[in-house]
């Protein structure tokens, strides 16, 4: 055999062994992206047992079945309406939504057909459903289902929106990650919760009541979720597009008497799993005169003497991905510097004047 077709055919060994070794290379790159997890809000974020939800499921049933409930209601229905707003400035109408912890309906109650043609009210409570308004016009759908175990078809929803119900949710990221995986692409999640300013005033005076009576103090109000721990969990979640927003509401009561029964009676009542059996009586009133030093005010209009109570409301919006959404500009595109920002009042008389025409105009 001559060398030249030895080497020739040692060639075509070695060429046979790169193109073997590239393949199983290949192999094994497909394979490990295969592995990769995708980064949800659960990969990220813990899960942390802090609420009761057996008892918050019957404080929201006891309270739904009062003949009296609805004049308990005020914050939500205010609250709810507010968030029907924001829906209402989406200029589309969204074919299927969901709204997670209804209660009695209060952001279904403002649809109309031109905004949702059809709604899922979903609410650990069959009387609260029982007992929901759903707007004029707009098919609709009652299911008993808990706001941490709703279940529906991967991207069948336009619309998820939620008011005041998800602070009592314990597994808050694996709710998200349900949120964006049953959204279809471009829908858009609309929510809100009480933020960690609610009622501070109430926590406070049953704090200094029960350091002044026991020499120390339990948890009596539960707590709430933070404005950046929510733009985490919208960002692990993978939600673009977001804005997150606080508001505060502001109550006058006559004392603080009615303060503690409005929350009782609204189901907004503790429900922590490490919260105290009871609040005692001697610390009851403590509190209430306390409550009343510190934040009791004259009230000329009415001629009388109240105490008020906040309500600290985060707002958060987010969509799931979808090619036809804005994207930002790229990096280097701009024409101006940061740098400039002194320079403003320069830039600005150096601008161009454009005439219009008729048509234009």
């Amino acid at each position: 055999m001559s060398q030249t077709k030895i080497s020739s055919s040692l060639c075509r060994v070695f060429c046979i062994r790169e193109i073997l070794d590239i393949k199983s290379n290949l192999r094994n790159i497909r394979h490990q992206s295969s592995n990769v997890k995708k980064k949800t809000a659960s990969s990220v974020y813990k899960t942390m047992n802090i609420f009761d939800r057996k008892a918050k499921v019957l404080q929201r049933e006891r309270s739904a079945r009062s003949e009296d409930y609805h004049l308990y209601e005020y914050v939500k229905e205010e609250i709810g309406w507010r968030t029907a707003d924001r829906i209402f400035d989406i200029k589309r109408t969204f074919k299927n939504a969901v709204e997670l912890g209804a209660g009695r309906g209060y952001v279904s109650r403002h649809f109309l057909p031109d905004s949702v043609e059809k709604v899922t009210l979903c609410d650990s409570s069959q009387t609260h459903l029982d007992k929901a308004i759903i707007g004029d016009d707009v098919k609709y759908e009652k299911i008993v289902m808990d706001e941490e175990n709703f279940d529906f078809p991967d991207n069948s929803i336009d619309l998820f929106v939620s008011s005041l119900a998800l602070h009592w949710v314990n597994d808050l990221p694996g709710c998200f990650d349900k949120v964006m995986q049953c959204l279809k692409p471009d829908g858009v999640f609309v929510a809100c919760v009480f933020g960690s300013g609610t009622l501070m005033e109430l926590r406070q005076a049953i704090q200094l009541a029960e350091m002044e009576r026991l020499g120390g103090m339990h948890q009596h109000v539960s707590p709430f979720t933070g404005v950046r721990d929510l733009g985490g969990l919208m960002n692990a979640a993978g939600f673009t597009l977001q804005t997150v927003d606080v508001d505060s509401l502001t109550v006058w009561y006559p004392s603080a008497w009615d303060v503690m029964k409005d929350v009782r009676m609204s189901g907004e009542g503790a429900a922590a799993v490490s919260r105290p059996i009871r609040l005692r009586k001697d610390v009851q009133f403590a509190a209430a005169a306390i409550y009343d030093e510190m934040y009791g005010k004259e009230i000329p209009d009415r001629n009388t003497r109240g105490v008020p109570a906040t309500f600290q409301i985060i707002n958060f919006l987010g969509w799931k991905p979808d090619p036809s959404q804005p994207k930002p500009m790229e990096r280097g595109s701009g024409e101006m510097s940061l740098k400039d920002l002194h320079r403003i009042d320069e830039i600005i008389q150096d601008t161009k004047k454009i005439e219009l025409t008729d048509d234009k105009k």
